[in-house]
C-alpha cells in the first residue's frame, strides 16, 4: 500500500507541477508574435518530447482518479445523486478538472509554440473559441458515453465486456456519420472546390468510378499554415477534404498527386479499415481491462471509481497496442502512395509535393526509428520521397 501511495504522490506532483510550470510560462507570454525562424529538427524534437510528456501526464492523471485522492473526492461529490447519474457527474467533474489543468499547457504547447515557429497566425480569441467548443463537444459526448457504459456495468457486472464490445461498432459508424456533418463544421467552413482545379480532380476521380465523390475545400488557414488533405466519413458522408493552405501554395499537378493519394484511401475504403481496426482495439482493451480488475462484484460495478480504473487499464493496454496500430496506419499510407503513383505516373511530381509539404509543415526529413515504430501513423518523408524517386529512375 505504501508503495502505491508513493507512486501516486509522484504522479500527483508531476501533473500539478507540470501544469503550474506551464501556467507560469503562459502568464509571462500572453500572446507571442509570429517568429519566422524555422528549425525543423528543433521543432520535431520538441514535438516528440511534448507527445511523450502528454502520454505520461494522461496516465498519471488517470491513476490519480482511479486510485488516488482525486478519485475519492470526485466520488464523494456524487454520493447524494441517483445511482444512474453518479458516473456522469463523476466524469463531468474529471473533465472540468482536466480542462483547467490543461489550459495553460495547451496555451504554451499549441497556441504559443505554433506561432513562435511561424506555423500559425491564429489570434487568441479565435483559439480560445475553438478550445471552448472542443471542450464542450468532447465533454458532452464523453459524459453521455460514460452513462451508457456505467449502465451496462451495473446491469451485467460479469458480462459487460461482451455487451460494450457489441455496442462499439454502431457507435463508430455513428461517429463517422455525425462528425463530418455536425462536428467538423463547428470549427471550419467546408465548401466544394470550384473552377479548373475541380474539373481536373473530378476527372481523376471519375477514372475510378467515383466522379461524384465530394471533394471539398476547408479553411485550414484559420488555425494553421500547415498544408494537408484527408478523407473522412462513410457512406453519404464519405468525402475528400483539401486544405486551402495546400490549394493556395501548391501547383495544380502537385495538388492532383496529393488528392490522388487521398483518392487511394477513398477507393480502398480505408475509413472502413480503420473502423475495423478500432473495433479490434476496443474489444482487446475492454476484455484486457476486465481481466486485470480485481473486484468484479455487482457492488463495485456501481461505483464511479470503478469506471476510472477501467479507463486506466484500457489506456495502458491501448498504449501497448499502439505500435501495431501505427504500423497498420503506415501500411495504408504506403498503399495510398502506390495508388497515387500508378494513377498519375508522375513520381517526380509526387516527390516535389512531399518536399513542399515538408517545408511548409516544418516537418523533419526523418524521425528517429524508435518514435516512428511506436507512434507514427505516417512513414518518414525521406523514405516516401526516396521510393518515388526510385520509381522515376526505374521508369527511365
Amino acid at each position: 500500500m505504501k508503495g502505491r501511495e508513493f507512486l501516486l504522490g509522484i504522479a500527483g506532483g508531476f501533473v500539478a507541477g507540470y501544469a503550474a510550470y506551464r501556467a507560469y510560462e503562459s502568464a509571462r507570454m500572453p500572446a507571442p508574435a509570429v517568429d519566422k525562424t524555422r528549425d525543423a529538427a528543433r521543432y520535431g524534437a520538441t514535438r516528440r518530447a511534448l507527445a511523450l510528456s502528454g502520454i505520461a501526464r494522461s496516465l498519471a492523471g488517470s491513476a490519480l482518479v482511479a486510485y488516488g485522492p482525486a478519485g475519492d473526492v470526485l466520488e464523494r461529490n456524487t454520493a447524494r445523486l441517483p445511482v444512474w447519474l453518479q458516473p456522469m457527474a463523476f466524469a463531468l467533474q474529471g473533465a472540468v478538472l482536466d480542462a483547467v489543468l490543461e489550459f495553460p499547457v495547451d496555451f504554451v504547447e499549441e497556441f504559443s509554440m505554433e506561432r513562435r515557429y511561424g506555423l500559425s497566425e491564429q489570434d487568441f480569441p479565435s483559439w480560445i473559441s475553438d478550445r471552448v467548443k472542443q471542450e464542450a463537444v468532447g465533454t458532452g459526448i464523453a459524459t453521455a458515453l460514460v452513462g451508457i457504459f456505467a449502465a451496462a456495468m451495473r446491469r451485467w457486472p460479469s458480462l459487460w465486456p461482451y455487451v460494450v464490445s457489441a455496442g462499439v461498432f454502431p457507435l463508430l459508424l455513428l461517429a463517422n456519420i455525425v462528425v463530418p456533418i455536425y462536428i467538423m463544421p463547428l470549427f471550419n467552413t467546408y465548401e466544394p472546390i470550384e473552377g479548373p482545379l475541380e474539373q481536373r480532380l473530378r476527372a481523376l476521380a471519375a477514372r475510378f468510378g467515383v466522379g461524384d465523390a465530394e471533394i471539398l475545400r476547408v479553411d485550414m488557414s484559420k488555425q494553421t499554415k500547415k498544408a494537408n488533405a484527408f478523407v473522412t466519413g462513410i457512406g453519404s458522408t464519405h468525402r475528400i477534404v483539401v486544405g486551402d493552405t495546400l490549394i493556395e501554395h501548391f501547383p495544380e499537378e502537385e495538388i492532383e498527386f496529393v488528392v490522388a493519394h487521398e483518392l487511394g484511401h477513398y477507393v480502398a475504403k480505408d475509413s472502413w479499415r480503420m473502423i475495423a481496426m478500432a473495433q479490434v482495439v476496443a474489444v482487446s482493451v475492454l476484455f484486457g481491462a476486465f481481466a486485470v480488475m480485481r473486484d468484479r462484484s455487482a457492488e463495485a460495478a456501481k461505483r464511479p471509481a470503478t469506471l476510472a480504473r477501467v479507463q486506466l487499464f484500457a489506456t495502458l493496454l491501448s498504449q501497448a497496442l499502439r505500435p501495431a496500430i501505427s504500423s497498420f496506419a503506415r501500411s495504408r499510407e504506403w498503399a495510398a502512395d502506390r495508388f497515387a503513383l500508378a494513377t498519375t505516373q508522375a513520381p517526380l511530381t509526387g516527390a516535389s509535393a512531399f518536399r513542399r509539404l515538408q517545408d511548409q509543415n516544418l516537418a523533419e526529413d526523418e524521425q528517429p526509428a524508435w518514435f516512428e515504430f511506436l507512434f507514427s501513423t505516417h512513414p518518414s518523408l525521406k523514405a516516401r520521397i526516396a521510393a518515388l524517386e526510385s520509381s522515376a529512375t526505374v521508369a527511365r
